[in-house]
């Protein structure tokens, strides 16, 4: 009689160990499915960005509370704003600003 309600216990608690651990994680793994990260290099592509110093073709710009070297093609002025085109490196590639 004892020994029978051990292995109930027992085969209770694995099971629910089973469906704590395995089964909920993968039924909202298949439900959510995998978003993309707005966060990284890759989602800050478009983001606009504050220029703090320029000089002819390059700088350094400001984009969530962090300073950034910056390229440009053209000159852009300080304190203006710009759009990210691409990442190389470090370096963010960018384009003037347009409301």
């Amino acid at each position: 009689m004892l020994e029978t309600i051990i292995i109930t216990i027992i085969i209770c608690f694995i099971v629910f160990e089973l469906i704590e651990h395995v089964f909920i994680p993968l039924f909202f793994f298949i439900t959510r499915g995998r978003k993309r990260s707005n966060y990284g290099v890759t989602g800050m592509i478009g983001k606009v960005v504050e220029i703090k110093r320029w000089n002819k073709t390059e700088g350094q710009v400001l984009i969530n509370g962090e300073l950034w070297n910056a390229a440009c093609e053209i000159s852009l002025p300080e304190g203006g704003k710009a759009v990210i085109l691409d990442i190389e490196g470090l370096t963010l590639k960018l384009k003037p600003y347009e409301n």
